[in-house]
């Protein structure tokens, strides 16, 4: 069997094996913990260049019956995006890496102060149109996406650097991800978000069940196994999961299997 085969085969293994491990889990039990982008959909070249499909609205409309509720999006995205993106549906979330949290459609999402003008004008000042650099400007925090200009990596990194420099009494951190950069305040991650959602109904004394992708993540699957949860990954391995999913079509199968399951 040549190289590429067997990875194909050991994929092809992982996936089995993650997809009986994740319909197995009881939905009247768990409180079910989505990422978003390179988990339920897929990376895009922009982080506005993505499909979210109806087939998986679907799935999240009758996982959320289910769970009784107990089904978040946790994204780095901020929740007014999360809403648009999957429309209609309005689903409990954590935005921001955990700077805002909303418990159910209707309630207001609280979320911290905001980076200053100057500051996130800054950040945003070295995106040039035609370099294919993206932004997003959260009020909380500055993205910068180089998906499309890897070769633009360096320059960004000195560029934040710089601009952090330039406001020392700034309280901030740096979140490195998937081909992006984003300045925040510090100590808000997923996990604290993770966190302050189980505290709430109707997540509260469910078992977290927790998919994530990325170095963004490592803080939810770090907060996990506190909680007495589950957690399963998109093609990175950390400890103590219970599954790798290769892609983030395996995990849209996995949820439309569990749905049609119950």
């Amino acid at each position: 069997m040549s190289a590429a085969a067997s990875a194909t085969h050991q994929a092809e293994q992982a996936n089995a094996a993650a997809l009986r491990a994740f319909t197995a889990l009881d939905p009247r039990e768990v409180a079910l913990l989505l990422d978003v982008d390179g988990t339920l959909i897929d990376i895009g070249p922009t982080p506005f260049a993505v499909d979210v499909s109806d087939t998986l609205k679907r799935s999240l409309e009758r996982l959320f019956e289910l769970t009784g509720g107990a089904l978040a999006l946790v994204s780095g995205r901020p929740i007014h995006d999360l809403d648009r993106l999957f429309a209609p549906l309005v689903l409990p979330a954590v935005g921001g890496h955990g700077a805002e949290m909303r418990l159910a459609e209707g309630t207001a999402a609280s979320h911290v102060a905001d980076l200053p003008a100057a500051l996130r004008a800054r950040l945003i000042g070295a995106v040039d149109p035609d370099s294919g650099v993206a932004y997003e400007d959260k009020g909380y925090s500055v993205a910068l996406h180089y998906r499309r200009a890897p070769d633009h990596e360096a320059r960004l990194r000195a560029h934040v650097s710089e601009s952090l420099a330039a406001f020392p009494a700034e309280d901030t951190e740096v979140l490195p991800g998937k081909m992006m950069i984003e300045v925040k305040r510090p100590g808000i991650d997923k996990g604290a978000g993770i966190r302050r959602l189980m505290g709430h109904e109707p997540f509260a004394r469910r078992i977290p069940v927790f998919i994530g992708d990325d170095v963004t993540d490592e803080a939810a699957f770090a907060a996990i196994p506190a909680l007495g949860g589950r957690s399963f990954s998109v093609n990175r391995a950390f400890e103590g999961l219970s599954g790798i999913f290769s892609a983030p079509e395996q995990v849209r199968r996995a949820l439309s299997e569990w749905a049609a399951k119950h």
